[in-house]
């Protein structure tokens, strides 16, 4: 019998609301549970750039059984647990000061003990980081988080496709996390495709 496909996905503060609306529009095919959360600046980031007042809102209506939403505090939630059996966890967009927590070991949140549990466990992390410029202490925690295990996916679309919208623009960086994550959904050509 197959195990349950569970994935964590966790929404934090950084702009790029629009990245992990697309990518949980298009979980529920390839999951059996989805686990989301979003910390508090990521719900007014998500009323600022997407005019959504909750997760409630985020998540796709005709797979709404599919989601679990749990609050960002909820250190007894599953996936806070090493012993719960999920597959991972994407955290999308990540700020800068997610990624300076798990590459300290803080786990101050579900998000960043969750990052923690993926880390220890070899479970996929990935982070979907969206910041520009980089600072010499954004870098070498991030180097950190690679150097653990942790992939790191700058939510940076390419233009050889000729996307024309910004929706194109979207779907390559959420099919790249896809990628990522080993699943075969395309919602974008490759190259030379």
């Amino acid at each position: 019998m197959d195990r349950p496909r569970r994935l964590m996905v966790a929404i934090s503060g950084a702009s790029g609301a629009v990245y992990a609306h697309r990518f949980v529009q298009v979980l529920p095919d390839s999951f059996d549970t989805i686990y989301l959360t979003a910390s508090d600046n990521a719900l007014g980031i998500m009323r600022d750039e997407l005019g959504l007042d909750s997760l409630v809102d985020f998540v796709p209506k005709e797979s709404m059984s599919k989601f679990t939403l749990l609050s960002s505090t909820d250190l007894s939630a599953p996936p806070a647990s090493g012993s719960h059996d999920y597959d991972g966890l994407v955290v999308i967009p990540c700020s800068m000061g997610v990624i300076g927590r798990i590459a300290s070991g803080v786990s101050n949140d579900l998000v960043t003990r969750a990052a923690d549990v993926c880390l220890k466990e070899r479970r996929k992390l990935i982070l979907v980081v969206r910041e520009a410029p980089l600072s010499l202490i954004h870098l070498r925690n991030l180097t950190s988080l690679a150097e653990a295990g942790a992939t790191i996916l700058p939510a940076a679309p390419a233009f050889y496709g000729k996307p024309e919208t910004v929706a194109e623009m979207v779907d390559f960086v959420v099919n790249r996390v896809l990628q990522a994550l080993g699943l075969d959904t395309r919602l974008v050509r490759g190259w030379g495709e």
